[in-house]
């Protein structure tokens, strides 16, 4: 990005280009910089430099002066504002998007539920323009477009794909319609580079752009594409997920580890080859096979470690309690999915965070990282070799609470690991702080080092002398676990090898979580590869599969897999026979009804048109231009031309739409009659044939003689179809007979789908209460009338 810069400005391609990075990364950035062009004259923002009462003047020095690059952080590049002019109108163009959306639903009847959801967006979108028209408020601060900076790198783009976005779509897991101000606020940015550079202004750099759902792929297109989005008519989320997206229902283990639900989500791309072209327009992909970097190897150690009593007994009341939200049971504001989640992950990591008097167990998961993290310490201690701890949960708080690194580093110093060789990444808790840190670990000074993935993922170039990193909780996306890996199997570590120690409580909500990561994972590396892409894919790649040992491992239970996999199949399998049935009672009815019916009608129709063409044969069209005659409204006309007018007077004589005697015609009677905003006559003979009308005197009759002489035509194409239907009809008794031809293997694996929920115990209710009391004032949970009906 460094060089890009440079270059395009030593070739006169951009004047003033802005790097937006991490707000830790900012000093690193511009040492970075200063290394590769020592004589480069760059700005750096410091946290003091956007203080209220220094941004003004900070912008002002990025305005006037002649930088080759000015550096900034995430939340520092947010506060720069956008005109109001230009913010007004990209949320002017929002409603307008909304409004359109509500008022197709209305016309296709949409479900409520979609009509009520838009309208909710349409009403935050009017509150922000109404917001940004009182402008009592605002500071006069320079605005974005004053800068006169052209040409914009966004460092780990990912933090921005909460970007705002409507969809018809419900109850689609996968699609979040969250909204980041500051995802709002870059793509005007965007737009507005895109006015002035034709496209090329912006330039997004990460190492994980999909760390999700599909939905970043479509953001991403957004920021970097619009006008390449919008000549595809592909501007709108519905219209892109319809052409590269699926949705697919799979059953999956319930947040609180215990049963099985059906849940639609995107797992799926179709149309791959074309979107891939699309968004190489824009996106250079660099996989680690590509670039084939000299970094170590990773070295995977899944560490499984059985609950304790107590653990397994709180997550048989977790998923009680989730019965409970489920069923109704409960207020949202004293119990739901989300504290039932929060609490699943805490009792996963440790029983005491769910009460600090709870016992350490010994076999732990966090005592078994304590033994491997003391391993590796005591493994490196000749040559100084480093580690890295990562938890996102249970992180130091300093208020004397329980919280899992203030544990780990007791022990650890407690076996005899020196108290400043264990630092916690939220110690530096500034900028100098931070670099400083770092500099310890790279010489080997500090030894272990723990952290989030928020404080010590991206961006954290420690690798030097990294010989293991330890995961002791699974996080919500892949790209968080890539971003962890990436810290330690990355350029310029000393080893050869690093170990990689992911632990895991078998019965727990870790085995959701790495399900959920399997997920997510399989659809990243569908599109996040440097293989070319098949038209449609949904494999798991090698990344997948060892997060689904992990899953296997987690759950305690092989069978589990193997139960999952067998949901599905006989999910779908299902399904066929469900559409097979519908068909087959479909045509049961046709062969009572429909055939019988159709096949009378049509041999009426047949007997008819024989009749009318006896009856045109009677009354011929003479072969030269003489005309036979005609009568209308009771006048006889031997002249054509007088035939003509005559038709053309009575259409102008109607005053009712309504059909109306007109006169006779080579042995047919003649009716008048206003349709579909035009004159029509019908010919009324043993069948009616209508003739559309024009305004020409002659080529009334013309068409009305071209219907007459139609008629065999019609009479073949009518005996044609009593054929077709006489088939169909005696098919149709034969295809009814048939059985659904895939029942064995249906019942065989539906036979050994029950044999494993025997095994695996799946439909002993868990809700009840066995051999103890129901709380005080409550029923026991059978007993009332909701669960009856279930």
């Amino acid at each position: 990005m460094v060089s890009a810069a440079m270059e395009s400005k030593r070739l006169g391609l951009r004047s003033k280009s802005l790097f937006v990075v991490p707000n830790h990364l900012t000093e690193q950035w511009a040492s970075e910089f200063l290394q590769l062009y020592p004589s480069a004259n760059i700005l750096v923002a410091t946290k003091k430099d956007f203080e209220t009462k220094n941004r003004k003047k900070f912008c002002g020095r990025i305005a006037t002066g002649d930088y080759d690059a000015i550096i900034i952080g995430h939340s520092q590049f947010e506060k720069i504002p956008m005109s109001i002019e230009r913010q007004r109108a990209i949320l002017e163009q929002q409603l307008d998007e909304v409004t359109e959306g509500i008022a197709e639903l209305k016309k296709n009847r949409g479900d409520n539920f979609s009509v009520k959801q838009l309208e909710r967006t349409k009403k935050s979108v009017k509150q922000k323009l109404d917001k940004l028209n009182d402008q009592s408020k605002k500071d006069d601060t320079v605005t974005f477009e004053e800068l006169g900076v052209d040409r914009l790198f966004i460092d780990e783009s990912h933090y921005y794909k909460n970007l705002f976005l409507f969809t018809k779509m419900r109850n689609v897991g996968g699609i979040a319609q969250t909204e980041a101000m500051k995802s709002s606020d870059l793509f005007m940015k965007c737009r507005y580079l895109d006015e002035l550079t034709g496209g090329r202004g912006t330039v997004f750099a990460t190492g994980t752009p999909i760390s999700n759902s599909m939905v970043e792929l479509y953001t991403i297109q957004r920021y970097l594409q619009y006008n390449t989005l919008v000549q595809n008519n592909l501007q709108h989320f519905d219209a892109w997920a319809s052409t590269f997206g699926e949705t697919i229902t799979a059953v999956e283990l319930t947040p609180e580890g215990t049963g099985y639900r059906a849940k639609t989500r995107f797992a799926r791309f179709y149309n791959l080859p074309e979107l891939m072209a699309m968004f190489k327009e824009i996106a250079d992909i660099k996989t680690a096979d590509m670039l084939d970097l000299p970094v170590p190897k990773a070295v995977f150690h899944n560490i499984s470690v059985k609950p304790s009593e107590i653990q397994k007994q709180m997550v048989a009341e977790l998923a009680e309690r989730a019965e409970r939200v489920r069923n109704g049971m409960v207020d949202a504001k004293e119990d739901n999915m989300l504290k039932i989640t929060n609490d699943g992950r805490k009792l996963a990591l440790d029983q005491r965070l769910i009460n600090p008097l709870l016992p350490d167990f010994e076999d732990s998961k966090l005592n078994a990282c304590v033994d491997a993290m003391f391993e590796t310490w005591e493994r490196g201690s000749e040559k100084r070799l480093t580690q890295l701890f990562f938890c996102d949960l249970s992180t130091p708080k300093n208020d004397g609470s329980f919280n899992v690194y203030d544990d780990i580093r007791q022990k650890l110093i407690a076996r005899g690991v020196p108290a400043d060789e264990i630092k916690f990444i939220h110690e530096a808790d500034t900028e100098a702080k931070k670099l400083e840190l770092f500099k310890k670990v790279r010489r080997g000074d500090v030894r272990i080092l723990m952290g989030s993935t928020q404080k010590m993922g991206a961006g954290t170039n420690v690798q030097n002398k990294l010989a293991a990193s330890s995961d002791l909780d699974c996080p919500w996306r892949p790209s968080d676990l890539e971003q962890r890996l990436g810290r330690s199997i990355r350029q310029g570590n000393e080893n050869a090898e690093v170990h990689i120690y992911r632990f895991v409580t078998e019965e727990t909500f870790d085995a959701y979580l790495y399900q959920l990561v399997e997920g997510k994972q399989k659809f990243a590396s569908q599109i996040m590869t440097s293989k070319s892409p098949v038209r449609s894919c949904e494999d798991i790649d090698e990344t997948a599969l060892s997060y689904a040992e992990i899953k296997m491992l987690a759950t305690g239970n092989p069978h589990i897999k193997e139960k999952m996999d067998l949901d599905i199949q006989v999910q779908k399998l299902r399904l066929l026979k469900s559409s097979f049935l519908s068909e087959k009672y479909a045509l049961e009815d046709k062969i009572i009804k429909f055939y019988p019916q159709e096949i009378a009608r049509r041999a009426d129709v047949i007997a008819g048109l024989k009749s009318d063409i006896e009856r045109v044969a009677e009354h011929p069209k003479p072969s030269d231009e003489t005309f036979i005659g005609m009568t209308v409204k009771g006048a006889f006309y031997s002249e054509k031309a007088d035939a003509g007018n005559a038709i053309l007077e009575a259409c102008k004589a109607m005053t009712n739409p309504d059909p109306i005697p007109l006169g006779e015609y080579r042995g047919f009677t003649m009716e008048l009659y206003f349709e579909a905003r035009e004159y029509k006559v019908r010919l009324k003979g043993e069948l009616g044939y209508p003739v559309t009308l024009g305004t020409d005197t002659f080529g009334n009759i013309t068409r009305l003689d071209n219907a007459l002489e139609g008629l065999p035509k019609r009479l073949e194409m009518n005996e044609m179809e009593l054929d077709n239907l006489k088939k169909q009809f005696e098919t149709a008794k034969v295809d009814v007979e048939r059985p659904f031809p895939q029942e064995e293997e249906l019942k065989a694996k539906t036979d050994r789908l029950n044999e494993l929920n025997a095994l695996l115990n799946v439909d002993k209710r868990e809700n009840e209460i066995v051999g103890g009391e129901p709380d005080e004032g409550e029923e026991p949970p059978e007993k009332k009338p909701r669960d009856l009906e279930r």
